[in-house]
């Protein structure tokens, strides 16, 4: 797929040689919150650290897997929040992260004229490009956001 969107041939192979003996695997579709709803009382970006922790990555690569939102959008009978994050969502670029820095990211509160019933979720000045609470915490966390400006 990183291929087809422009990128580099990378080198793959299935399986994985860091699994521990005995430990438990997380259920099939256990992602992070993209809105910490299960996290109320904590910083989201400590919930993707829960998550992705455990799963042997740093902030750094947490950062960069987050990058992945370059592309596609989200759609609301599949999980509830609308919109693409960037204008050229089926482009392999760095334009997510350089939207994260560039635009004001405002809390959507309507969605083609109606309130807006969704979770919440923040969008920029025109209302077409939407952001996570989840993507909103690699700003506001001091560790990521150099990561963050170093891939914008």
């Amino acid at each position: 797929a990183i291929e087809e969107m422009g990128g580099p041939e990378l080198p793959f192979s299935l399986g994985r040689k860091d699994k521990v003996p005995n430990e438990k695997p997380l259920p099939d579709g256990l992602l992070p919150d993209a809105d910490g709803r299960d996290k109320k009382d904590s910083n989201i970006a400590d919930h993707l650290r829960d998550i992705f922790y455990r799963m042997g990555f740093n902030d750094q690569e947490i950062v960069a897997l987050s990058g992945a939102h370059a592309l596609g959008r989200c759609h609301p009978t599949s999980s509830g929040f609308w919109g693409p994050w960037t204008r050229a969502p089926t482009t392999f670029s760095n334009e997510y992260f350089k939207l994260l820095l560039s635009e004001k990211w405002t809390k959507k509160t309507k969605h083609e004229g109606k309130e807006w019933t969704g979770p919440e979720q923040f969008e920029d000045k025109t209302g077409e490009l939407m952001m996570l609470p989840s993507d909103l915490a690699l700003i506001k966390d001091e560790k990521m956001k150099p990561w963050v400006e170093k891939y914008a």
